[in-house]
């Protein structure tokens, strides 16, 4: 059993490591107190062959492996959890799946594009009645001679401001439920498709969260992706993949939790010393290093498992589960440990306590993991 990091691996961390802190990490406050979309940073991550990372050279990336990738991403999110969360859409649920289910076709006229980063991926799946019951999708499509005819609504849609086609879910066959439902993929510019980037949220302020409406967009025939009513089956592969990169997100979000609280407990003087000699403050701090290396060690083993080909989808919702809730519990302890400042947004913990409660929701809320877990277990 070898726990080490391949040369490669190690490479990409750290190289993703220094141009986050010199590049990002100084624009996070800003980035989220304006909500501006860090757009020059997403061209900087392309220009560095991020922005198709673990997907084939032939496809335009970079030929790296799924621990890479979550390596990578952890070390971005632990500088600013939005463009974390832009990277982790755009990989995670904007290319995987045109490469996972795509024809060669399609990968060339969409992935190649999308691995260059010449513009950003986005997944509709979430709807106004269909949120954790994904099997619920009210949006149809009907084939109409060659063209399939699109009409309804998404919601909480990442990234699809700045996309050229987004991969969404329809219903084809209302008789079938949840096997009913296909994939299909959408220019952004289709007569009848409006974007509205609308939302005031809690956290991931510099994050694009958009809401989708189709009104008779028509779609050529060709852009169904995958299998005809086997939709649900594949977007249940590609939320597998995209809670371990949750996980990685969480990591992130927890290390610079416990990065800040341990600079600000060594400088803080109360009662004649610093307050990380006292063992309630030490305690949790040694709690926060505990727990994150936890969750490191569990989503680089299921990105393993993943890159070799095994099934993974009970550790998938594992990590996913233990890891967002662990951010948010360190992200809870920095802010004790700062005291009052930790209340102000002078201080970077309380927007990590801001962004890390979307991982306890995104991809999957934590009741559906633990759904998903007491299944596995035979409940």
């Amino acid at each position: 059993m070898d726990f080490d990091l391949t040369r490669d691996q190690r490479l990409i961390r750290d190289v993703v490591r220094e141009f986050a802190q010199k590049e990002i990490l100084p624009r996070a406050k800003e980035i989220d107190r304006s909500g501006q979309f860090p757009l020059d940073i997403i061209k900087k991550l392309a220009e560095m062959d991020l922005m198709g990372l673990p997907f084939p050279e032939e496809y335009g990336g970079a030929g790296g492996d799924y621990v890479s990738y979550c390596l990578a991403l952890e070390e971005i999110t632990r500088a600013c959890a939005s463009t974390g969360l832009t990277y982790e859409a755009h990989i995670s649920l904007g290319c995987m799946p045109i490469y996972l289910f795509g024809t060669q076709e399609q990968k060339q006229k969409y992935l190649v594009p999308l691995c260059r980063g010449e513009c950003l991926g986005a997944f509709g799946l979430t709807e106004p009645n269909a949120g954790s019951d994904a099997g619920g999708t009210q949006t149809t499509a009907v084939l109409e001679g060659d063209e399939w005819v699109i009409n309804g609504s998404k919601c909480f849609i990442t990234n699809a401001s700045y996309a050229r086609f987004i991969t969404i879910t329809a219903v084809t066959d209302r008789n079938k439920g949840k096997r009913g439902i296909s994939a299909f993929i959408v220019p952004a510019d289709a007569p009848g498709l409006t974007i509205r980037a609308g939302y005031e949220k809690l956290g991931m302020s510099g994050s694009n969260t958009t809401e989708l409406f189709f009104d008779n967009v028509r779609i050529p025939r060709e852009n169904l992706l995958g299998q005809l009513n086997h939709g649900f089956k594949q977007f249940l592969q590609v939320l597998d993949g995209g809670r371990v990169a949750i996980a990685a997100m969480a990591v992130g979000i927890a290390q610079a939790c416990l990065d800040a609280a341990l600079e600000y407990a060594r400088q803080r003087t109360q009662f004649g010393q610093n307050i990380s000699k006292f063992q309630a403050v030490s305690f949790k701090l040694a709690d926060m290093a505990t727990n994150i290396e936890l969750a490191r060690n569990m989503y680089l083993k299921v990105a393993w498992l993943r890159d070799q080909g095994r099934p993974y989808t009970k550790e998938a919702a594992m990590v996913k589960l233990f890891a967002s809730e662990m951010a948010t519990r360190a992200a809870l302890d920095a802010i004790q440990i700062h005291g009052g400042y930790g209340y102000m947004k002078e201080f970077s913990v309380e927007r990590h306590l801001r962004d890390a409660k979307l991982l306890e929701i995104g991809e999957g809320t934590s009741e559906i993991q633990r759904l998903v877990i007491s299944r596995a277990l035979g409940c």
